[in-house]
């Protein structure tokens, strides 16, 4: 299949990871259209993009997520290929279904893909049948109480229930004993329903002191896939990640060799074209087991492109062009030195309680929280956290209460700068009992 070139693209996104792909379109002399609400009239990224187009009010029901308005407003600007940027449509089937239906390339996985590494369950099932360690739980969804107390009896407790469509920690009980299984099981359905429009839950062992992993792919439209390392995202509230970074100090070259091996046939046999990321848990024994595919660039992309040198935006934009990843990579993959994230967020650093939604405010109350990605690399991971911390105390915010103070505390405890930390870390620098 010959590959085309883009003239002009869309971005179905706002704040930063629209003007970063602004910045890759730029870099690859592609034309490009911002589309925003009211709220975002006045934003970086409608100023940066050559043309700009208002979809609708403030709120992303009728602007950020109304699927009409986004394709009228690519029609109008006679685009090539709309690019989704994380979160709003990104990993919605029903939009890449419509992207292709008006002749418009989605810069993505196709609507399919998207659909079954969506079902969180369906995507368990495809990746245990290739050999990608998953954690014992349920074959798909549970039909009832009773299947989730016979399978947990099997399985061993503590188990955890997770809505098959979610994600962001909805959804989501965990079951300590057989008593508390049946109204849990309900409680977590309602959630799901209410939350993802399906009330579907699943069943799988739960660890207590999990680290969170997450393997970076890239795979073109020719049946080629690269693994391009891994990111550690164990340091999170609430199931949102506060800081990331590449590789991760757990990861063994042994263990990262045989994951990417592994995930390269799964990849393929899947038939997933594009970006993308494959989350695991890792165990305190360190063995690492699959929990799901987001099919879509993630918001700490930038640490692995700092260690591997690759543009991941740029080379999701030529694998919709039709190019090889033979084309794209410089050549083998090598991971080199290390590289840190930290999401600024206008939050409060004790209680992340978001600081933004008052008279005069500048930062829109109606999206997410996130004020800034701040990104630093080192020839090792005790210089790329030296940096991060020489930035943070050089950065100005006034007016807000931001997650500064708190990751800045983060990086000087002993045990974060000696690796050893998963996803409970956050709780002891949180007021109140531990």
């Amino acid at each position: 299949m010959p590959s085309v070139r883009f003239k002009k693209i869309l971005i179905a996104n706002r704040g930063e990871i629209a003007v970063r792909v602004i910045c890759a379109c730029k870099d690859l002399g592609i034309q490009t259209v911002a589309v925003y609400s009211e709220a975002d009239r006045y934003s970086s990224h409608v100023r940066f993009a050559d043309q700009a187009i208002c979809i609708g009010p403030a709120k992303s029901a009728r602007s950020y997520l109304d699927i009409p308005s986004i394709i009228s407003a690519a029609e109008i600007t006679g685009v090539d290929a709309i690019h989704p940027g994380y979160g709003f449509l990104s990993e919605n089937a029903t939009f890449a279904e419509v992207c292709e239906a008006s002749q418009i390339k989605f810069i993505g996985p196709g609507p399919e893909v998207i659909r079954m590494m969506g079902v969180k369950e369906r995507a368990r099932a495809f990746m245990r049948e290739l050999g990608v360690p998953i954690l014992p739980g349920s074959p798909g969804v549970l039909t009832s109480p009773e299947e989730g107390l016979e399978l947990a009896a099997k399985v061993g407790y503590p188990v955890i229930l997770k809505a098959s469509a979610g994600g962001g920690g909805r959804g989501m009980r965990i079951v300590n004993g057989p008593g508390e299984l049946p109204s849990l099981f309900l409680q977590a359905q309602h959630e799901a329903g209410s939350a993802f429009s399906s009330p579907d839950v699943y069943l799988e062992k739960y660890i207590g002191a999990p680290r969170h992993i997450e393997f970076q792919i890239l795979a073109d439209e020719h049946g080629n896939v690269e693994i391009l390392g891994e990111r550690e995202c164990s340091v999170q509230r609430r199931h949102q990640k506060l800081l990331e970074e590449s590789p991760s100090p757990a990861v063994t070259d042994a263990q990262r060799a045989e994951i990417s091996a592994v995930l390269r046939n799964a990849i393929a046999q899947a038939g997933y074209t594009n970006a993308g990321t494959v989350e695991f848990l890792m165990d305190e024994a360190g063995k690492l087991y699959f929990i799901e595919v987001n099919a879509r660039v993630q918001v700490e992309h930038p640490v692995t492109e700092f260690v591997t040198g690759i543009d991941i935006v740029k080379s999701q934009i030529r694998i919709a062009q039709g190019e090889t990843l033979s084309e794209i990579l410089p050549g083998p993959v090598e991971l080199r030195g290390h590289s840190i994230e930290c999401r600024i967020n206008a939050e409060n650093p004790e209680t992340f309680v978001p600081s933004r939604a008052y008279t005069d405010c500048v930062i829109p109350p109606f999206y997410d929280s996130l004020v800034a990605k701040l990104i630093t690399y080192g020839s090792d991971r005790a210089e790329a956290i030296q940096r991060m911390q020489r930035a943070l105390s050089m950065f100005i915010v006034e007016g807000i209460h931001t997650s500064i103070p708190m990751q800045q505390r983060i990086l000087a405890d002993p045990d974060f700068q000696a690796g050893n930390f998963d996803t409970n870390f956050i709780k002891r620098f949180l007021p109140g009992p531990k």
